[in-house]
């Protein structure tokens, strides 16, 4: 997919501003935003564009409409056993494929070179939750409330949610939201560390973000980029290694203009200007 490509949009909107903030919006709001085959499709290449392409320094994701998201779509859980006349190995090892290319997906959020904030207004449910633990930090509103809903469903949550959810909220709590399947509402979210901030309303909390993001985008991209990296090594392996790790990756960036450029704009009084990353 090329940038040129995302007013064809099936599942989504992507605006991007002229600080490099992008944001993707989930359009379905007459199916509650629900992840259809077009969502799945759609997600990945959108960021690998953005990425690839060097377009985005922020993302934003949001969305329309009066909930977030209502998790995966029925059209998509229809397909989860495959065709029950195949024989059940290769039945097996297509569903394992199948698995595997959607947490694919919601990794490429985590792996990206630029942070991505979740802005979540009212439910957000099942794959939702998948989605934005995999982000960098979340928003809501008051009115927001979050569900693992795949245990009440008669499934283990499968791409992504049980694999992250520990590492940003107490494991106590993240094991009871997954065996339980019961709301986790606003308040508690953000008294808890899952969520940043919570504000009354879609629109302010949305100004809120834009601004956040702005700011982000101001600041040097390598700079940004190498702390996403960083602390998502870091959270993956042990101090010793995640120090190693920032000496090795450092001994490059410092080769970056960046750092003068910050200095002499702050001498100078005057914002800092800097080149985006290469596509």
């Amino acid at each position: 997919m090329k940038l040129d490509d995302f007013p064809k949009l099936k599942a989504f909107t992507v605006s991007i501003d002229e600080n490099h903030v992008v944001e993707i919006c989930l359009d379905r709001s007459e199916a509650f935003n629900s992840m259809n085959s077009d969502f799945w499709d759609e997600l990945p290449a959108i960021v690998d564009a953005l990425d690839r392409q060097a377009a985005a320094r922020v993302v934003i994701l949001s969305s329309k409409g009066k909930h977030f998201t209502a998790g995966m779509d029925l059209e998509v859980l229809s397909n989860l056993g495959g065709n029950p006349d195949d024989e059940p190995a290769r039945r097996a090892e297509q569903a394992r494929r199948w698995i595997l290319s959607l947490q694919d997906t919601f990794t490429q959020l985590e792996t990206a070179r630029m942070p991505i904030i979740s802005a979540i207004q009212g439910a957000c449910i099942g794959g939702g939750v998948d989605m934005i633990c995999a982000t960098d930090m979340r928003f809501c509103t008051a009115n927001a409330l979050f569900n693992i809903k795949e245990t009440e469903l008669g499934i283990t949550a499968d791409v992504g949610t049980l694999q992250r959810i520990q590492h940003v909220m107490p494991s106590g709590l993240a094991r009871e939201l997954a065996y339980s399947s019961r709301n986790l509402g606003a308040a508690e979210a953000l008294s808890c560390g899952f969520v940043n901030k919570v504000y009354d309303t879609q629109e302010e909390m949305l100004t809120a973000v834009r601004a956040l993001a702005t700011a982000i985008a101001r600041h040097s991209p390598m700079a940004v980029h190498g702390t996403k990296e960083m602390l998502n090594y870091s959270r993956d392996h042990s101090v010793q290694d995640s120090l190693n790790h920032m000496a090795t990756w450092q001994s490059g960036m410092l080769q970056a203009p960046d750092v003068r450029e910050a200095m002499q704009a702050g001498a100078e009084k005057r914002a800092p200007k800097y080149d985006n990353l290469l596509p």
